[in-house]
């Protein structure tokens, strides 16, 4: 992720961490779902976690849960929000997902949720999620997909970016998103389309093959 978006981000954050969920239905159905997946046995990673609010959630469904963003911003307030629980299989660190080292086949389920479509190289960000999984486990992404309902976007953002309003978008459609997980080797189990105030998103639950094929 650039400085400028991770500034962006910074800067934002604490209006962010009050801004509340705006599909609160679908939300908890995207909670309810992603859990069926999880193991009392599992280490998760989460990048682009925000605030923490969805790992707060999910850590005391695993064994250990591993949340990462790039702003350091929002890892303080996702602390400030830990320090208040009592769980203690749930880490924060301000580290960008590029950044962080990880062991190949080393996790069991990686969530990148509302992150992809901010991210520099998202088709190199899949690859390497899929080689951190083990055999069988899961990569839950909900991904914006403005390449299908907002073409005029890729002639706002610059502006927007320009006199920072918004943060560094891609372009991502849906059927490249799913052609690209597919083609990483990942099998889509699970896919919920979105559509709220003229955005687009996309929430799957895609699986890597529990076994290597011949």
């Amino acid at each position: 992720m650039t400085d400028y978006s991770i500034k962006f981000w910074d800067r934002i954050a604490e209006r962010y961490a009050k801004t509340p969920v705006s599909d609160e239905e679908t939300y908890q159905k995207k909670l309810r779902v992603t859990q069926q997946y999880f193991r009392p046995h599992m280490q998760v990673l989460e990048f682009g976690c925000g605030t923490g609010s969805t790992a707060l959630i999910h850590a005391p469904h695993v064994q250990h849960y591993h949340a990462i963003d790039a702003s350091p911003k929002m890892i303080e307030i996702a602390e400030r929000k830990l320090a208040q629980e009592s769980i203690d299989n749930l880490s924060f660190d301000a580290v960008a997902m590029e950044d962080l080292a990880v062991e190949d086949q080393s996790l069991d389920a990686v969530l990148g949720l509302n992150i992809l479509h901010l991210m520099d190289d998202w088709e190199k960000v899949v690859q390497h999620v899929y080689q951190i999984l083990r055999p069988g486990g899961v990569f839950v992404s909900s991904t914006v997909c403005l390449g299908n309902t907002m073409h005029h976007f890729r002639f706002i953002a610059p502006i927007g970016k320009l006199f920072g309003l918004a943060p560094a978008v891609k372009i991502v459609t849906r059927q490249a998103l799913e052609d690209t997980i597919k083609e990483t080797g990942f099998a889509i189990e699970y896919k919920l389309n979105q559509e709220a105030k003229r955005l687009m998103s996309i929430f799957l639950i895609a699986k890597k093959p529990a076994t290597k094929k011949n």
